[in-house]
């Protein structure tokens, strides 16, 4: 009985803390123009970086075909 009485407690905790955390991230809004337009060109600057920066190759991807070796059904014995 402890022992689940100390998971709910430590459960709970985390819960909490993770609320807490969420409430305050930091988004503020604003009219100013010239704000909205700075964001924008940091925006589109690291838009053009990422565009710049090689990606590297994606894994290729092997397709099995329909038979596997995991279902194979049991040899008949005659």
């Amino acid at each position: 009985m402890k022992k689940v009485s100390l998971a709910v407690l430590i459960s709970l905790s985390a819960l909490t803390g993770a609320a807490y955390a969420q409430s305050d991230n930091g988004i503020t809004m604003s009219t100013d123009p010239a704000r909205a337009d700075d964001v924008l060109q940091r925006a589109q600057a690291l838009q053009q970086r990422q565009d710049a920066t090689p990606q590297p190759a994606a894994p290729a991807m092997h397709h099995k075909s329909g038979h596997s070796s995991h279902h194979k059904k049991p040899a008949q014995s005659q």
